[in-house]
C-alpha cells in the first residue's frame, strides 16, 4: 500500500487553520498532527485555542495535549514524536493533515533539522545568571544576523543561541539554517493569507471568546511550576497578573490582543520565506488543496 503524502495547513495564529484542517481531513480520509507549540500541552485548550471535543470526535488528532506542563518541548522532540504519528497514520492508509504556526517545528518536517551540538550546563547556568541586556548584546556581537531576526525579549532563545554559537564557533543563525534537505519539491501545503486588519479583527474577536469560554478559570488552575516553554504561551502572564489585582480585565484582554498581533506578525514574515508552500486566502485554500491532492 502506497504511502499517502502529508498535507501542511500553515499560516498565522488566527487565521482559521484548524477549522481548515478539519474539512481537509473528512475529505480526503485524513488525521491531523499538530504543529502548535503550544497546543501540545495539557491544561491550556482554551489559552491556546485547541480543536474542540467535537473536531476531535471527527477526524483523529495528534500531538494535541501531550505534554505536562513542568516539561521543556523543542523543535527536535517535535520532529522524533511528529515523525512517529505520521507514520502510523500513513501506515493505517490515512493521510497526515499537520497544521499549525510554529515555523520551526514545521520545517523541521520539510526540511529536517541539522545537528547542532548538545547544551552544556555549566555554560548555560552561565548564560542564565547573565543579566538579559548583557546576553543580548554578546549575542549581537557573536551573531548579529541571528540577533536581528530573532525576538530579544525571549531569553531561552538568546541563552540557546549564545550556547550553539559559543559550543560550536559558528553563529546559531548558519547552524539554523543548515536543514538536511534543500527545498522539497513535492510538499503539499498552504499557507492561509488574511488582509492584515482582517487578521486582527480575528485575533482581537478570539481574545473575548476565551473570556467566554472559560481561560480564567483554565489559567486559576495552572499549577505553580511550568516549564519555561510552557510558560511562553500567550496570554498566561497577563491573566495571571488579573487574577493577582494588579490590571484589570480589559487590561489583561489588551495586552494579550498585542501580542498575538506581533507573533502574527512574526509568522507572517517567516511563511513570506518559505517557498514550499503554495499561498492562498482563507476562502480558497481547500479549493486549492483539492487541485493539489487530485493530481
Amino acid at each position: 500500500m502506497k504511502s499517502l503524502s502529508p498535507c501542511y495547513v500553515v499560516g498565522p495564529t488566527g487565521g482559521g487553520k484548524s477549522g481548515i484542517a478539519l474539512e481537509l481531513a473528512r475529505r480526503w480520509d485524513g488525521e491531523i498532527v499538530n504543529a502548535d507549540a503550544f497546543q501540545i500541552y495539557r491544561g491550556l485548550s482554551v489559552i491556546t485555542a485547541g480543536p474542540s471535543q467535537e473536531a476531535r470526535s471527527q477526524v483523529p488528532h495528534h500531538l494535541y495535549e501531550t505534554v505536562g506542563l513542568d516539561e521543556d518541548y523543542n523543535a527536535a522532540r517535535y520532529a522524533r514524536e511528529a515523525a512517529v504519528a505520521i507514520e502510523a497514520i500513513q501506515s493505517r492508509g490515512k493521510r497526515p493533515v499537520i497544521v499549525g504556526g510554529n515555523g520551526l517545528y514545521i520545517k523541521a518536517l520539510t526540511h529536517g533539522l541539522a545537528d547542532s551540538p548538545s547544551g552544556d550546563p555549566e555554560l548555560r547556568e552561565q548564560l542564565e545568571a547573565m543579566p538579559p541586556e548583557e546576553s543580548v548584546a554578546w549575542l549581537e556581537r557573536v551573531d548579529p544576523e541571528g540577533a536581528q531576526a530573532m525576538n530579544l525579549q525571549n531569553p531561552r532563545y538568546v541563552i540557546r543561541a549564545l550556547e550553539m554559537t559559543l559550543l560550536s564557533g559558528i553563529p546559531a543563525s548558519v547552524l539554523k539554517a543548515g536543514w538536511q534537505r534543500d527545498d522539497p519539491t513535492d510538499v503539499v501545503g498552504v499557507v492561509v493569507t488574511w488582509e492584515r486588519e482582517a487578521l486582527y479583527q480575528r485575533i482581537n474577536a478570539r481574545v473575548h471568546e476565551m473570556i467566554s469560554q472559560g481561560v480564567l478559570d483554565e489559567v486559576a488552575a495552572l499549577p505553580e511550576f511550568l516549564s519555561a516553554t510552557a510558560a511562553k504561551a500567550i496570554g498566561i502572564g497577563d491573566l495571571q497578573a488579573h487574577l493577582r489585582g494588579e490590571v484589570t480585565l480589559e487590561e489583561s484582554i489588551g495586552a494579550i490582543q498585542q501580542a498575538s498581533r506581533r507573533y502574527a506578525k512574526r509568522q507572517e514574515t517567516w511563511f513570506r520565506k518559505e517557498k514550499v508552500f503554495q499561498r492562498a486566502s482563507f476562502d480558497q485554500a481547500l479549493t486549492l488543496f483539492d487541485e493539489m491532492l487530485a493530481r
